[in-house]
């Protein structure tokens, strides 16, 4: 049987421990995916008013990508938005296990 990595331990009591570098990625994280579930109830909002002008496809596929695929994710599910679209449901869990993936190979990779 192959032996698990152990898993990690976070100490959310002494965040003095942080770099400033990994405060600087949990807030841009933070901000990105805060930005991106807006954006998706903001297209909603946009789409319920047919002369509104919509955020373009690219754009909410563009702020996941960009590291906001969980606040994309719980934007679509929260609001019901984009859940019809085989591309967002299929392309947004695409790019956060592809993200998971990259940050698992930069983290522990050789």
């Amino acid at each position: 049987m192959p032996e698990l990595l152990p898993a990690p331990q976070l100490n959310w009591q002494n965040s003095a421990n942080m770099t400033a570098d990994q405060i600087i990625f949990l807030s841009y994280l933070l901000l990105v995916n805060l930005t991106a579930f807006i954006m998706m109830q903001r297209d909603k909002h946009l789409a319920k008013h047919k002369d509104a002008r919509r955020i373009p496809e690219n754009i909410l596929f563009l702020s996941a990508a960009a590291g906001g695929s969980v606040g994309a994710i719980l934007g679509m599910q929260v609001f019901r938005h984009k859940t019809k679209h085989w591309y967002f449901v299929v392309g947004m869990p695409a790019i956060l296990i592809a993200q998971v993936a990259a940050f698992i190979w930069l983290k522990f990779g050789t």
